[in-house]
């Protein structure tokens, strides 16, 4: 039983890089696919499959490397609240990644959104990681 499924989604992803994967397999679940979204209108993954098999279903991650260089589009993935530490912020203490080029998910009122559309939307809440 994983007590973490955003810091099991993350390391999945993580060691699928280091291993030079093209595609990951995940678990699905709302939380996770909302995460998955995320980094596919931000342009760190190439594209997402949410399939329906068994009893909690899976998403098919295609991760983006550079052609050249064969470098992955996600360098690091960092979780940030964890269970035993979680860790909020209102909407002006929200954290900038890499002054701006990384970005930092975060589950709100309003569902989950990057840290600029949550500056952007006035809102605070739990910072779920940070990616770039």
């Amino acid at each position: 039983m994983v007590t973490d499924p955003i810091a099991d989604y993350l390391t999945r992803v993580r060691n699928a890089i280091l291993a030079g994967h093209k595609t990951v397999e995940t678990p699905a679940s709302k939380l996770r696919l909302e995460i998955t979204k995320i980094l596919y209108d931000q342009g760190f993954i190439l594209n997402y499959k949410s399939e329906d098999k068994g009893p909690q279903g899976t998403i098919k991650l295609a991760l983006k490397y550079d052609r050249r260089t064969q470098e992955p589009a996600i360098r690091n993935l960092e979780r940030a609240s964890r269970p035993g530490l979680r860790r909020y912020k209102g909407s002006k203490d929200l954290p900038r990644v890499i002054n701006g080029l990384g970005i930092a998910i975060i589950s709100t009122s309003k569902g989950v959104m990057t840290d600029k559309k949550a500056r952007k939307e006035n809102v605070g809440g739990e910072v779920l990681c940070y990616i770039y």
